[in-house]
């Protein structure tokens, strides 16, 4: 339940606000709904890292590959699917410190 919640409300705020704003719905959803610090960890995780890869792929289709290459040259990689795979490791990565955070304040409270 809680790596659907992540996945669509970060899904709907990130065509709104900036990129970092998934760190607060994941802190905000695990602080509300995580049952233990794996739980929130992995959820915010696999949800991020699902949302980024569904866009990276997305435009990587759209362009055709013209603009995955582009920013794979301009950074230096040596193939878009390298820069695909940082892009949702980072991602995965924010998401899911962010809800273990959540959950973990949480705990202090209770």
């Amino acid at each position: 339940m809680l790596f659907v919640l992540i996945l669509l409300v970060s899904l709907l705020v990130q065509f709104f606000l900036p990129w970092w704003s998934i760190a607060l719905i994941c802190f905000a959803l695990a602080f509300w709904k995580a049952r233990y610090g794996g739980h929130a960890f992995l959820s915010g995780f696999l949800a991020i890292g699902a949302t980024w890869l569904g866009a990276a792929l997305f435009w990587h289709l759209v362009t055709d590959g013209v603009l995955s290459n582009r920013v794979a040259a301009m950074l230096t990689v040596n193939s878009p699917w390298i820069l695909l795979a940082v892009t949702v490791l980072i991602g995965g990565i924010v998401g899911g410190v962010s809800a273990l955070s959540g959950y973990l304040v949480r705990r202090l409270w209770v």
